[in-house]
């Protein structure tokens, strides 16, 4: 077996996906596949809405588009590596363009493929959805007929697609390519100073020293302030676009398409929110515990990812966090353990800080290859431990839907951010459980569980409620800067309350966010709070049950593409998502960990007075 070797410049082997960027094999298969599709649309567009005469015909358009999505998905998977690990490449960036308009032909053999299901009968639906290769892949169908209730004609679907390139994902490309390029000054406490990439600007808001947060957050705003204008622009035409699109293809409210998208109905949404706010004085009085340690009165934004002021932080090297992960996971869940060791032996992780790599991270999976690859910058922190942890568990899903048809596995968000947040529980459970952790060890995961709790609870609702009237005024007109600064600053503090500190908010978050800039899915934050309160409760039962529930578990995970949220909690874990009940006693869950650093706080943290810094 032929060794793995990392791309030039990158920790990762990418040639399972292709031998060489642009080499024979990747222009064959581009050109294979653009020939597809050019030749699918062209029959489905000669091909009358599907009836009772032409239903074989529509049959194998569907099961060819099914293959030429999967290839679709493997080459963009491949070229969202590169692009995230090389933001400077301009091969790669033209890459990405052109992917973006063979993106916008498949789009237009979409629109096909919704024009066929537009106006059938319940009669004949019914017939086409009971054949044999098409019968397990009637959740996908289902859902299809729905969104096909909500578009335009095939003309406008087809102009729309062919516009998008040029509009809605390009101010999406512009923004990563910003912010890919986008360098801070850090001037750290000592008075050194040093240009950074903005992707390293995490780790130092994690940092221990409260100075050195503030002159990240400081420095980090001063180079979104450089480029506000153009994130403004940005953010605007995306969602400027959807408001559009939304009311010519009739969608009564914005939010129906991220109802959609993640699969949920709006019943279970409002009880999750009426939950979080019935119970937040929990999560505010995590960040209340987190302040008195640190002797300051109230939070900035800047410390919300921060620890706890314990002594004798040093850094986690890679090898290091590498081992914690592994050695968690093979403890409590050794088909996991051995899932991840086996990602670092096949050299599946991109993991180095360096110049030129975009923000944030990601875990992106090909089903041609059945293989994932995790995308993150390893700052040396226990958060970046659990980064890693979370992206593997997003690389486990992908490996437990393997073999699964390529419609069988479009999960939603909702139910992605479960598996990934589950990770994070297993690795903080199994460095808790190990013999070997001292008590500051304990204390240390312990509060990075309860701080992330609180994100989950206040900060992602921030996001989602700032989306939200962002999108209400949008329908008026642009935002200008200044709105946009004041409209973020004004939710802060109204999910925060008094433990946010008056002026310690963060007027740019809407531009370094780069969630609020993905132009393949609208309002990307509550899926993650929902995948955290879900988890939590898939973990209470693995705690109660032990081994015994990991079947059910990974048949959970095996069903996320193949159903609703709601049918696929209450099939695999007996759970009714649509009353708040459930949410409530996940996140009463957290008082469990909370009690328990607090009883370990005194012995571990130093006994310091108030400070006004």
């Amino acid at each position: 077996m032929k060794k793995p070797t990392a791309e030039q410049g990158m920790n990762w082997d990418l040639s399972a996906f292709f031998p060489e960027f642009d080499g024979s094999e990747m222009r064959d298969f581009k050109k294979s596949l653009q020939e597809d599709v050019k030749s699918l649309l062209e029959s489905a567009s000669n091909l009358d809405p599907l009836d009772a005469e032409n239903g074989r015909k529509w049959e194998e358009i569907y099961l060819s588009s099914e293959n030429a999505l999967s290839r679709l998905i493997h080459l963009g998977s491949y070229v969202g590596c590169l692009t995230a690990a090389d933001a400077n490449n301009e091969a790669y960036l033209k890459e990405e363009g052109r992917l973006a308009l063979l993106g916008a032909e498949f789009s237009k053999l979409e629109v096909e493929l919704l024009r066929a299901l537009k106006n059938v009968s319940d009669e004949t639906f019914g017939e086409f959805s009971q054949r044999e290769a098409l019968a397990d892949a009637r959740f996908f169908l289902d859902r299809t007929r729905i969104k096909s209730k909500f578009t335009m004609s095939s003309e406008m679907e087809g102009l729309s697609a062919d516009l998008g390139v040029d509009s809605i994902e390009a101010w999406g490309r512009l923004y990563d390519t910003v912010s890919g390029k986008l360098e801070f000054d850090m001037v750290f406490p000592d008075g050194k100073q040093e240009r950074l990439p903005i992707s390293q600007r995490r780790s130092l808001m994690e940092n221990s020293d409260r100075e050195t947060r503030r002159a990240a957050f400081l420095g980090g705003n001063s180079a979104w302030e450089t480029v506000q204008d153009v994130a403004a622009s940005a953010l605007n035409a995306i969602s400027g676009t959807r408001l559009t699109l939304n009311k010519y293809r009739r969608v009564p409210h914005f939010l129906d398409v991220a109802l959609f998208q993640s699969a949920i109905t709006q019943k279970t949404l409002d009880a999750m929110f009426e939950a979080i706010f019935s119970q937040i004085d929990l999560a505010r009085n995590i960040l209340k515990f987190k302040a008195g340690a640190m002797g300051i009165d109230r939070i900035s934004w800047y410390d919300l990812g921060a620890p706890l002021p314990f002594p004798d932080l040093d850094p986690v090297s890679w090898g290091e966090g590498t081992a914690l992960v592994q050695s968690a996971f093979e403890r409590s869940y050794p088909n996991l353990g051995e899932f991840t060791q086996s990602m670092y032996d096949r050299l599946w992780i991109d993991w180095e800080p360096r110049s030129g790599k975009r923000p944030g991270g990601f875990c992106t999976s090909s089903m041609e290859i059945g293989e994932s690859r995790i995308f993150m910058t390893f700052n040396d922190t226990m958060g970046d431990v659990l980064t890693l942890a979370h992206e593997v568990g997003h690389a486990f899903h992908s490996h437990v839907l393997k073999g699964e048809r390529t419609l069988s596995q479009l999960y939603p968000m909702t139910l992605a951010e479960s598996a990934s947040t589950f990770g994070e529980m297993i690795l903080a459970d199994g460095v808790i459980a190990d013999p070997d952790t001292n008590d500051l060890q304990k204390a240390m995961i312990l509060d990075m569980e309860v701080s992330h709790g609180a994100v989950y609870l206040m900060d992602i609702p921030v996001r989602f409620k700032f989306e939200e009237a962002m999108y209400r005024e949008r329908a008026s007109g642009e935002l200008s800067v200044s709105r946009l600064k004041e409209l973020m600053v004004e939710t802060q503090q109204e999910v925060f309350g008094e433990v946010l500190d008056p002026g310690g908010g963060d007027p740019y978050f809407w531009a370094s966010k780069l969630h609020f800039y993905i132009t393949g899915a609208t309002f990307y934050n509550f899926p993650y709070t929902f995948g955290f309160l879900l988890s939590r409760g898939l973990f209470a039962k693995f705690k109660s049950e032990g081994p015994d529930f990991l079947p059910r578990y990974e048949e959970f995970l095996r069903l996320t593409g193949s159903d609703t949220a709601e049918n696929v909690a209450r099939r695999s874990i007996g759970c009714d998502l649509e009353t708040p009940d459930f949410w409530v006693e996940a996140i009463r869950s957290m008082e469990e960990p909370m009690r328990a650093l607090q009883e370990l706080a005194p012995a571990v943290l130093p006994q310091s007075g108030k400070s006004d810094r």
